[in-house]
C-alpha cells in the first residue's frame, strides 16, 4: 500500500491528505435542515448531514489529492449511526480511488490490539468466511505500550499489504509533556522515532517502509531530527493551516527525492467556506470552497519545496 500511497502522490504531484474531521457546527446550514427534515434532530439525522457533506466534499477533491483521513472520533460521537456514516465514508472514497488512513490512534495489547487491527485493516473471520470491517488502508497507532502493541498491527499490515503510521512528535502544543522528556540525554521523541525505523525495516516497501510515523508540522526543527533517524520513514505531517503550520515549514519533513512525507489539512479545507479568503463561495458552495483550498495548499507546499532544495 505504501507503493500506491506514492504512485497516487506522483500521479497528482500533491503530497496532501484531507482530514475528514466533521462536525455538526462544520456541516452547512442546509445540509442540515434536508438530514433533519428526513430523519429529525436525531443521531441518524446528524449522521446523514455529515455524510452529505463528506460526499460533496469527496465529489469536489477526489482529483487532486491521493488520501483522505477520517478522524473516527467525530463519527463516533453519534454512536452507531455515526459509525455507519464512517464506514459510508471509507467506502465511497475508496470507490473515487483515494487511499484512506483510519485516524484510530489505537494502542492496546494482545488480543486487544490484534482486534483493532482486524477491525481497520485485516478480515475478521465469521464460521467459515472472512469478512472485512472498517477496511481502511492505513492506521493510526500509538505506540506508548510498546512493542506489544505495535507488532499486531504490523502483522495484518504484511497480510493485507497494508500500513500503519506511529505516533512520534504529535502537533497539539501539550504533546512536549512527555514527548519532550529527556531519557539518558535524548527526548523520548527521537527514541520512538529509532524505534518506529527499527519496526519499518522488517515492512518495507520498494523504497520506503509501510510503518510510517506522525510528526506534527508545528515542530519543524524535530522534523528536521527526526528525518534523518528515519530516512525510509513515511510521513504523516498534521498541524497544517488550523493549527498553524506553512508550506516554509515542511521542507525538511521531505527526502531529497521529493518523497517521505505526506501533509495534512483538516478543517482548513473542509471549512475553507468559512474561511475570510473562501467566503466568496458561500456556504452553499463549500466543496467549491474546499477545492479551491486544495490548490492553494498544493500550490504553498510546492513553492515551499522549490525553494528549500
Amino acid at each position: 500500500m505504501i507503493n500506491r500511497l506514492i504512485a497516487k502522490i506522483q500521479q497528482t504531484n500533491a503530497p496532501i491528505v484531507v482530514g475528514l474531521d466533521p462536525t455538526l457546527k462544520l456541516v452547512p446550514r442546509h445540509l442540515q435542515k434536508a438530514a433533519f427534515a428526513e430523519l429529525g434532530e436525531t443521531l441518524e439525522g446528524a449522521a446523514e448531514a455529515i455524510w452529505q457533506y463528506n460526499k460533496g466534499l469527496v465529489d469536489a477533491i477526489c482529483d487532486l489529492i491521493p488520501a483522505v483521513k477520517p478522524q473516527i472520533a467525530m463519527y463516533e460521537q453519534f454512536g452507531i449511526p455515526g459509525l455507519a456514516a464512517f464506514q459510508k465514508t471509507v467506502d465511497y472514497c475508496k470507490e473515487k480511488g483515494l487511499i484512506v488512513i483510519g485516524d484510530v490512534k489505537r494502542g492496546d495489547i494482545g488480543s486487544t490490539s490484534e482486534s483493532y487491527a482486524i477491525a481497520h485493516l485485516g478480515k475478521v473471520r465469521i464460521g467459515e468466511r472472512e469478512h472485512y470491517s472498517f477496511n481502511e488502508d492505513f492506521a493510526t497507532v500509538n505506540p506508548y505500550l510498546g512493542s506489544d502493541g505495535v507488532k499486531p498491527f504490523m502483522k495484518v499490515c504484511k497480510e493485507e499489504k497494508k500500513g500503519i503510521f506511529v505516533l512520534v512528535k504529535t502537533s497539539n502544543p501539550s504533546s512536549g509533556e512527555f514527548q519532550d522528556r529527556l531519557i539518558d540525554g535524548r527526548p523520548l521523541y527521537e527514541i520512538v522515532g529509532e524505534k518506529v525505523a527499527e519496526w519499518g525495516a522488517d515492512c518495507m516497501g520498494d523504497s520506503y517502509s509501510y510503518v510510517g510515523a506522525v510528526v506534527g508540522a508545528t515542530y519543524p526543527e524535530q522534523g528536521k531530527v527526526l528525518r534523518k533517524l528515519m530516512p525510509k520513514t513515511f510521513i504523516l505531517v498534521p498541524g497544517y493551516g488550523a493549527q498553524g503550520g506553512k508550506g516554509a515549514d515542511l521542507v525538511h519533513f521531505f527526502n531529497e527525492d521529493g518523497l517521505g512525507a505526506i501533509i495534512n489539512s483538516s478543517r482548513g479545507i473542509i471549512a475553507a467556506y468559512q474561511q475570510e479568503k473562501y467566503a466568496r463561495f458561500g456556504e452553499e458552495g463549500y466543496a467549491d470552497a474546499a477545492r479551491a483550498a486544495v490548490i492553494d495548499m498544493r500550490e504553498d507546499i510546492a513553492q515551499a519545496l522549490a525553494a528549500g532544495r
